[in-house]
């Protein structure tokens, strides 16, 4: 991943219609990011293997290889932030471009202002919490190398699930509500899609628990949200 200073990215966008792609590579260089644009999911996986790139903004619906296979291939080997580009409306890809790995959806037609917001929302939630080492149990967290290890075996987390587990884990017992946790890790409002946060649960439970069916580190508090450890 290379450097991105000032919430600027060096950004990968994989958008199969000309225009729209087009459009946001120059919207996005207007913002002030590196923009590398290609048309579909095989020369996108291409593309990223050469490295350098801090952000994959995603089509989901492309030819061949669709957004949902490039986003599960690209969470084979790397967090590197993921936002995919959906279609109004349509739940289902919303929820299953979560599950496959992404960080954050963007609805189509795409406001450039509002996925540059995205964009630098998720650089600003990738920063060091420089409190010390935080342990719990097998889990031990270094906010200032934000290195994450369960029973000695290093987790690679997300910057939404590091950030998640960060927030969580800074007032053990505390019981965090979905809004609360959309303002503090997605920096989005009350009006914000409450399903990114049980999708990224559902992540960060997959990599640092040993049964996910039954959480030790983040657990729900039914009709409240979540806390992280037992009270």
């Amino acid at each position: 991943m290379s450097s991105s200073i000032g919430g600027v990215a060096t950004v990968l966008l994989i958008e199969d219609d000309a225009l729209v792609r087009r459009g946001l590579q120059l919207a996005l260089k207007r913002h002030g990011h590196r923009v590398e644009a290609v048309e579909d999911g095989e020369d996108g996986l291409a593309r990223f293997g050469t490295g350098d790139v801090d952000m994959l903004v995603l089509d989901l619906m492309l030819p061949g290889i669709d957004g949902f296979e490039v986003c599960r291939r690209i969470r084979e080997s790397s967090q590197v932030p993921i936002i995919v580009l959906t279609a109004r409306g349509d739940d289902f890809d919303v929820i299953t471009g979560l599950e496959a790995g992404a960080d954050d959806y963007v609805i189509k037609p795409v406001q450039p202002t509002v996925l540059d917001a995205r964009i630098r929302a998720i650089l600003r939630r990738s920063v060091s919490d420089p409190d010390g080492v935080r342990t719990h149990r097998g889990l031990r967290i270094d906010t200032e190398s934000l290195a994450v290890t369960v029973d000695g075996r290093e987790v690679g987390l997300t910057p939404t699930e590091l950030r998640l587990l960060l927030t969580l884990s800074k007032a053990p017992g505390r019981v965090f509500s979905r809004e609360q946790l959309l303002e503090e890790v997605w920096d989005q409002g009350y009006l914000g899609d409450s399903r990114l946060v049980d999708n990224g649960v559902m992540r960060l439970r997959s990599k640092i628990e040993t049964s996910p069916a039954r959480p030790e580190y983040v657990q729900t508090v039914r009709g409240f949200g979540y806390r992280f450890g037992p009270v």
